[in-house]
């Protein structure tokens, strides 16, 4: 099972010292934080794109580019990739481009984006969300998979004989999961294309995303992928953790009290009680991830969200410390130990998916 982090790249003031960090600071941490993710064994750093303030990521494969360069084996995803205001031409291109230079640890998470002014920013219309992210990812998944694309649709100029370059690598393009708050469209095209579906279960209650997830489950077995509990099955998760749980609450207070995400709202309490959100003990955090499986079942990988809401790096980083080493090892051992057979345990990556072509092309020669 993968374990990593994304993040939103929000940039947010210190309620315990009312100073935000610049720019050029933020971007440095998310890189910072992504490196040490590998560092303490993480699988997955993941990153937003926004376009808007107080938000830093408008361009993920340029920040990923940087750190596949200082990294060795941390995959590179998004959360998320916006289909609707990008083109899907630039999608294909920059994908491409990152798969090559990250031999192959690269997958991406599409997504609708839940900033409604992005849209006439990219001279979209927000009333057609749904169509556009439906158009612009058969296209893209052409761009992929063809040499040379002929195509016309209703949101973009027509395209005449035209090839992506570079080619994705292997002529095996990224793996794609869609991820979804509330679309049961986004859930549907994941199941039909047999991709990934990312429910980022973060804001509302779970009952809400349970029926997301079954949908897709459902669906992905009636377009013949395999059974249900075999669809795969990206979450979300917010914790923030000290070995003390108390110490976790008294200094986390302050932070959640004032997050522009979510402060000024339900209380802390109601919000951990309500939601994926856990602050408090290692093993609290471990208890709440595994309960998970329980309402979503079994699924193939798990991203926290560590770095908002105004913490400063050293705390992030000291998050990471207690999840490589105190979370992730027994979340591993208990997922594995639950997991039924035929589930499978990892998404599909570059090399799992070129061992499964190399396989076919064997057992067609032969």
């Amino acid at each position: 099972m993968q374990f990593g982090i994304f993040t939103v790249g929000d940039v947010t003031v210190d309620p315990t010292t009312g100073r935000a960090p610049t720019e050029h600071e933020r971007i440095k941490a998310m890189v910072t934080i992504a490196k040490h993710a590998e560092d303490v064994g993480l699988d997955v750093f993941a990153t937003g794109e926004h376009h808007n303030r107080p938000f830093v990521p408008s361009s993920p494969t340029t920040m990923l580019g940087y750190v596949a360069a200082q990294t060795e084996k941390l995959i590179l995803s998004t959360s998320t990739t916006l289909i609707t205001t990008n083109d899907p031409v630039k999608i294909a291109e920059d994908y491409a481009m990152l798969q090559h230079l990250s031999d192959g640890r690269v997958d991406l998470i599409m997504g609708r984006g839940n900033s409604g002014p992005v849209y006439p920013w990219f001279g979209k219309d927000i009333r057609q969300g749904i169509p556009l992210a439906l158009e612009n990812y058969q296209l893209l998944r052409r761009l992929w998979t063809e040499e040379s694309v002929t195509w016309e649709g209703n949101f973009r100029t027509p395209l005449d004989s035209f090839t992506s370059t570079p080619r994705p690598l292997d002529d095996i393009p990224p793996f794609v999961w869609h991820g979804s708050i509330r679309s049961p469209e986004i859930a549907e095209i994941a199941a039909y294309h047999g991709d990934g579906f990312f429910a980022n279960n973060i804001f509302w209650p779970k009952e809400h995303y349970i029926q997301l997830i079954n949908l897709y489950r459902e669906r992905y077995e009636h377009y013949g992928h395999g059974r249900a509990d075999q669809a795969i099955v990206g979450l979300g998760g917010q914790v923030f953790m000290r070995k003390n749980s108390q110490d976790a609450v008294e200094e986390f207070r302050p932070y959640f009290d004032n997050a522009p995400v979510y402060g000024h709202g339900p209380t802390m309490e109601e919000f951990t009680d309500q939601t994926p959100l856990t602050v408090g003990s290692p093993q609290q955090v471990v208890e709440k991830t595994l309960a998970f499986a329980d309402f979503f079942g079994d699924y193939q990988r798990q991203l926290f969200l560590m770095d908002h809401a105004g913490l400063p790096l050293k705390t992030v980083l000291e998050q990471l410390d207690l999840l490589g080493e105190e979370v992730v090892p027994v979340l591993r051992k208990e997922f594995e130990a639950r997991r039924p057979e035929g589930v499978p345990t990892n998404p599909p990556t570059h090399a799992s998916m070129l061992a499964n072509k190399e396989a076919n092309e064997t057992s067609v020669a032969v």
